[in-house]
């Protein structure tokens, strides 16, 4: 097993961007998921406004997170924050430097990829996986796992929503995705990872399972 592909979402919700290599540390992949979009509402993502998923999230040279090439807290950004997501929208720094969800990483595999084969995108993983067997991650529950120099433990299954039938380039829906991993994979897709041992993880490194 190998990595083939690291993903890093500097705004929950927003589009991703992919790394060739990212040292993880405690709480997972720096600059992930550090902003995070709120309305009156609270936490504004793509189960609310589809469209979000089509906006390009990056961080620039100085590890400040450029929405569609602006600087984040630019009128630029926040008008195209309102644009996809409502006019009471807004970027804010996410509560303890990350707005994740079970944990810090999400990893999942090609073999898992396969079993429905959509465009892994909609999966929005952290890493990708390949040389693996059908969806035998979900083998993986409660073990550890060297990837690159980190070594990660395997905490859950990651349940799937909505997200997963929007395009990440159309932004269109599809909910078909959902069904299909409902009724071929009881919903589940991947994995959810907490660090054991931060380390640098670059594109091609070699995974095993770990003592």
């Amino acid at each position: 097993m190998r990595v083939v592909e690291l993903w890093r979402y500097p705004v929950k919700g927003l589009q991703g961007e992919r790394l060739e290599r990212a040292r993880i540390a405690k709480a997972g992949i720096p600059g992930d998921r550090g902003l995070r979009v709120a309305d009156e509402r609270g936490t504004v993502t793509g189960r609310r406004k589809q469209r979000m998923i089509g906006l390009p999230a990056t961080l620039g040279d100085g590890g400040e997170p450029l929405i569609a090439g602006e600087p984040w807290s630019s009128e630029a950004a926040a008008a195209a924050i309102r644009d996809v997501a409502g006019e009471d929208a807004a970027l804010l720094r996410a509560d303890g430097g990350h707005a994740f969800d079970a944990a810090p990483i999400l990893l999942v595999t090609d073999g898992g990829i396969a079993e429905l084969g959509y465009d892994r995108r909609r999966f929005r993983p952290n890493i990708v996986i390949e040389g693996v067997d059908g969806a035998a991650e979900r083998d993986w529950i409660r073990g550890r796992l060297r990837v690159g120099e980190a070594l990660l433990f395997v905490s859950e299954p990651c349940e799937r929503c909505v997200i997963t039938t929007i395009d990440p380039d159309t932004t269109e829906v599809d909910l078909d995705v959902l069904r299909r991993a409902r009724l071929e994979l009881g919903g589940m897709m991947g994995v959810y990872c907490s660090l054991l041992e931060p380390g640098a993880v670059a594109v091609g490194d070699a995974v095993a399972f770990a003592a």
